[in-house]
């Protein structure tokens, strides 16, 4: 059963005693003539519906309207206890209004994927530039490098080889002049790699979208890698070029 609010039924009592004390003047004076009168007004039907209700001891929440509706609705409401709310010409009838909600104010300003150098980006790389440094000051202190006897003057490892992050440069002076291994290419190198933000000013972050970028630094890791692989495993004495399943390794890892 719904649940009546507590003003309403207020409202319906005051009704009530309201109609009581009319009924109880009204019945003194002239009792045929109001009753006859009252069941001419009231129709059959909320008549019954107030009899069922005094009856049954429990209260209805809506009342119809028909003909005579507002003085229908409030003999109803004083003989049955009912809660009305009767609008113009006794409807009883109420309209809601559905407002959509919605931001009342408009952005104007849209979200941008960029931030500032300081201190979002420096921050994060000081602190993994402090994370690398605790880490390979700790891993030093408990493992020692891989180093060789003292060196020789007098005697020369044959084949001589620098370590392999210099390899690539090395395998370069086999091929070409100094000056052309040791100069011309790495400036070259240099230069196209300073002029590639200018080259390329795609701001988008998707390696997809970045097709120069990605072209050029897969070109450039393949170039040295390759150079780095001859000259550690396919260099023999005197330089040479061998097969390591053959003449075995000359390099030390």
């Amino acid at each position: 059963m719904t649940e009546i609010p507590e003003h309403l039924r207020k409202r319906a009592s005051e009704a009530k005693k309201k109609a009581e004390s009319a009924d109880a003047a009204a019945s003194a004076d002239a009792a045929p003539a109001a009753s006859s009168a009252a069941e001419s007004k009231i129709p059959a039907h909320l008549l019954e519906r107030s009899k069922s209700a005094k009856s049954s001891g429990g209260t209805a929440t809506a009342v119809a309207p028909a003909a005579g509706a507002g003085t229908a609705v409030a003999a109803a409401a004083s003989s049955g206890d009912l809660p009305v709310m009767s609008g113009p010409q006794g409807h009883t009838q109420r309209l809601l209004t559905v407002v959509k909600s919605g931001s009342i104010q408009d952005i104007k300003m849209k979200p941008q994927d960029k931030v500032h150098t300081w201190p979002h980006l420096i921050v994060v790389e000081f602190g993994a530039a402090l994370f690398c440094t605790a880490f390979l000051t700790i891993f030093s202190i408990f493992v020692n490098a891989p180093l060789l006897e003292l060196a020789n003057a007098n005697q020369t490892p044959n084949p001589s080889k620098a370590p392999w992050y210099f390899m690539g440069l090395q395998e370069l002076l086999t091929l070409f002049h100094p000056m052309v291994a040791g100069v011309t290419i790495p400036g070259i190198g240099l230069i196209v790699l300073i002029l590639a933000p200018y080259i390329d000013k795609n701001p988008s972050n998707r390696p997809e979208d970045r097709k120069f970028a990605v072209s050029l630094f897969t070109i450039f890791m393949m170039f040295w890698a390759v150079l780095v692989l001859i000259g550690s495993f396919f260099r023999g004495p005197g330089f040479n070029f061998i097969f390591p399943w053959a003449e075995g390794l000359f390099f030390e890892l």
